[in-house]
């Protein structure tokens, strides 16, 4: 989806990063995971900027894959990586409490 990286003027879009698409069998609908840096509040105007662009992004994929019928866009959050971030940052939490325990001589 270079469209939204480079195409789009809109400077909410300038953290945007797609990160995959997923079309549906009949091609109707697409799903777009795009990384969304920023505030909630900059997360939130983010998505509705890729929204309002989504008829503009899908008339380019159109022109730029030769179809008369582009799919229908969604643009979706990908929280994948944050949820990376959570998860290793639990198991972080984890292994610092497994460290305290040996050094307080609690081991199981």
């Amino acid at each position: 989806m270079e469209i939204v990286g480079y195409e789009l003027e809109d400077p909410r879009l300038a953290s945007v990063t797609v990160t995959d698409v997923v079309v549906t069998e009949n091609l109707r609908d697409a799903k777009v995971f795009a990384l969304v840096e920023g505030t909630d509040e900059e997360i939130r105007e983010t998505m509705k900027a890729l929204q309002h662009a989504a008829t503009f992004v899908k008339q380019q994929v159109a022109l730029n894959l030769n179809l008369h019928h582009a799919p229908h866009l969604h643009f979706v959050r990908d929280l994948a990586e944050e949820n990376a971030s959570r998860v290793e940052e639990l198991l972080g939490e984890i292994a610092q409490g497994e460290n305290l325990e040996k050094e307080n001589g609690l081991e199981s």
